[in-house]
């Protein structure tokens, strides 16, 4: 499969910041390191979201969607995401964009030798209580899950797609992607990024999603990594 990247953007009622998530992502393809396109992912928005989105595809052929019936949360948005890529690369940013696209260059000239490479917000632009309640959260997964990941959470990521494609999602797993790479016996790499505050409509997540969910699911993920599966074909005929 020639080298070439499909970004998801998972979004939820983000009619406020979707033109300039179009703008932005267009303007990144044009310098793009690979060939590249876009996915949304509707996770069954109830404002005008999937109207503006059926527009951009429309009216661009590098953007591409899949809608929800109803909401579902941010790890079946990614899951489905990872479904419906079809290029050898995959990559994640949030619909807010506090990360910059612009850094996907910066993560793909980092992926040589590695299946993962997420970025690291060492200057993050939010607020103390998300700032600080994503650190503990992010110090009791690496407690979990010995990722060595700094900030497993960032929403921007490029991944290898059949690694991608082998993660098994369950409801909060997209804050152990780094974790379940290494599952596979793939290597993960972190690379510090740009963070910016949010310009436009409402964060969807609270402290019990950031904190306290979290440290729930370090239990699940603990139970799958004891009875996660991995094989090597050595030969087929």
């Amino acid at each position: 499969m020639p080298e070439a990247l499909t970004v998801i953007v998972p979004l939820y009622n983000e009619e406020e910041n979707l033109k300039r998530v179009e703008k932005e992502l267009s303007e990144y393809i044009k310098i793009a390191h690979v060939p590249t396109q876009v996915l949304f992912v509707n996770d069954g928005s109830r404002d005008n979201s999937q109207k503006i989105i059926e527009d951009i595809c429309n009216s661009n052929p590098d953007f591409k969607f899949i809608s929800f019936v109803k909401n579902c949360g941010l790890s079946a948005a990614i899951k489905a995401g990872f479904d419906h890529v079809e290029t050898s690369l995959t990559g994640y940013i949030d619909s807010d964009l506090q990360t910059d696209p612009m850094d996907f260059n910066l993560l793909l000239d980092n992926l040589d030798g590695y299946d993962l490479v997420t970025g690291y917000r060492n200057n993050r632009k939010d607020s103390f209580v998300k700032n600080m309640s994503s650190t503990i959260a992010n110090g009791i997964r690496r407690t979990f899950t010995n990722d060595g990941m700094d900030d497993t959470g960032c929403p921007l990521k490029v991944i290898k797609t059949d690694y991608a494609k082998r993660i098994p999602m369950f409801r909060g797993l997209h804050r152990f992607l780094p974790a379940m790479i290494l599952l596979q016996h793939g290597k993960i790499k972190q690379v510090p990024i740009k963070h910016f505050p949010r310009m436009a409509g409402t964060a969807h997540f609270g402290v019990w999603n950031r904190l306290l969910g979290p440290l729930m699911d370090c239990f699940a993920y603990v139970w799958m990594k004891k009875k996660y599966i991995n094989y090597t074909v050595g030969k087929k005929g």
